[in-house]
């Protein structure tokens, strides 16, 4: 089966969760839409490597013209979350296209492609980041009450347990690293807990509802007052093992971990260090490096680890939220509307 079939198959059986799609489930970001610096020429469409009815009648729905690929093509919507050199190709060959949507929030899986147009050449890219914060934030809050009442011991144990133990998420102090669609959903389902929140960036920019927004360079000095540490940042060059020995030793030893972003973003190794000798409280982790987790990975082995597979956004959850990010791009290619979740090559993200 191919990444559009998978896709294909969820997008049937999402299409009756109509929830989704509604105006009081919509993304954060969808009302900040942006025009690009430079103009993107309108023009019949592609929906590759293969094409599905579901998605295109998302490209139909924002005023879209789907067309094969040729040259007339001037908009490009990906739905595989792999194949970059073949979309590599696809662009030398089609130099007209101006704008390319990538299938999911993350881009790091297109790193090779976004690097050749970092000068700013090239055609418009645009992700889905902040179409999936919804599902993504749940699961993190999830997996953080999950550590702090130490769900995973127990239910290993198979036995009941002597002493009761557990902590509450209400009144922590919970620090998430990143500032995107999913940290700001994060924000918002944490307020019943009266929680005190950290929020830790690139930029100096306040972050609404946060308590305290930090750059990158404090994060050392807010981590031994956390007791909940969220990992919501995309995976970078700057971001690649940001959560390491060095940090780990500096988090109490009754913090919790989760890690809903990309594996890379921490020192796996010197995680499973820090769970064997007791340093940390536990860990919940949806992502690893690799995906999936070696089999012999001693993480595996950590009764306080708990790893969900890559599962917080589900494609059943993801495909009408793709779908609706598809609509509102092209509504904005065609001319009517800004463009949403707009990715700098540069950056990477």
């Amino acid at each position: 089966m191919t990444d559009t079939d998978r896709m294909t198959a969820s997008a049937t059986f999402a299409a009756g969760a109509e929830f989704l799609l509604t105006d009081q489930h919509r993304d954060p970001l969808v009302g900040r839409a942006e025009r690009p610096a430079r103009p993107v020429e309108p023009g019949p469409i592609a929906v590759l490597p293969t094409a599905s009815e579901f998605f295109t009648e998302a490209v139909v729905a924002g005023g879209g013209l789907v067309a094969p690929l040729d040259e007339r093509t001037r908009g490009l919507v990906w739905l595989s979350e792999k194949r970059a050199d073949e979309l590599t190709a696809i662009l030398d060959a089609h130099p007209a296209i101006g704008w390319v949507q990538l299938p999911w929030a993350g881009v790091d899986g297109f790193a090779t492609v976004l690097e050749r147009y970092a000068d700013g050449s090239g055609p418009l890219f645009t992700s889905a980041k902040g179409a999936y914060s919804e599902p993504v934030a749940e699961h993190a809050v999830a997996l953080a009450q999950a550590v702090l009442r130490e769900l995973a011991p127990k239910a290993r144990a198979a036995a009941w347990a002597p002493v009761r133990t557990g902590l509450s998420l209400y009144g922590r102090h919970v620090v998430i690293v990143g500032a995107g669609g999913i940290a700001a959903e994060l924000l918002r389902l944490l307020r019943p807990y009266r929680v005190r929140t950290t929020i830790v960036r690139r930029a100096a920019t306040p972050m609404e509802g946060a308590d305290r927004t930090v750059t990158t360079d404090a994060l050392h000095e807010v981590l031994p007052t956390a007791d909940v540490l969220i990992l919501a940042a995309a995976s970078t060059a700057d971001t690649r093992a940001l959560i390491g020995a060095p940090e780990l030793a500096l988090l109490p030893a009754t913090a919790a971990l989760v890690n809903i972003a990309r594996g890379a973003l921490v020192d796996q190794l010197a995680l499973a260090a820090a769970l064997r000798e007791g340093r940390l409280l536990g860990a919940g982790l949806d992502v690893t490096t690799p995906e999936p987790l070696d089999a012999d990975h001693p993480l595996w082995a950590e009764p306080r680890c708990l790893i969900t597979s890559h599962s917080a956004d589900t494609p059943e959850m993801t495909a009408p939220l793709l779908a609706r990010r598809i609509t509102e791009n092209v509504r904005g290619f065609v001319g009517a509307g800004g463009f949403v979740g707009i990715v700098d090559p540069a950056a990477g993200y």
